[in-house]
């Protein structure tokens, strides 16, 4: 049987709304959509490059907590409100995931909370052995 857990961040969102920061299950690791919200203190900025490099402490967060890291990232998802957004993103996106060249897809939608400019969502594959 395949181990299944939840990966919490503190987040008053995943209590809220019934969810976990990333499910475990197995050698896969799912990180929920992420927004830029410091969870300590649920603060968020309004520039969307600081909420990026938000996004990825979060998740970066969860994925070591999950027994795993950026280099093991298959899968990513960048969810913004506005087209105009995603570029500025890239340098810092560029960071975690250039050297990892994960499937990635960017898509333009409504966020659960207006404050919110960027939502990112990673599959990753744990190590094995």
């Amino acid at each position: 049987m395949t181990e299944r857990r939840a990966v919490l961040s503190g987040s008053v969102f995943e209590e809220q709304i019934g969810y976990a920061r990333a499910v475990v299950d197995g050698d896969w690791v799912h990180v929920s959509g992420t927004t830029g919200f410091d969870y300590t203190t649920m603060t968020i900025s309004d520039d969307v490059v600081e909420q990026a490099e938000q996004c990825l402490r979060n998740i970066g967060a969860a994925l070591t907590e999950a027994g795993c890291g950026f280099a093991d990232v298959v899968r990513v998802r960048y969810l913004l409100p506005d087209r105009a957004d995603f570029e500025p993103c890239w340098p810092v996106l560029r960071r975690c995931f250039g050297e990892v060249r994960p499937a990635a897809t960017m898509l333009v939608c409504g966020l659960a909370d207006p404050r919110m400019k960027i939502e990112i969502e990673v599959y990753a594959r744990r190590p094995t052995g």
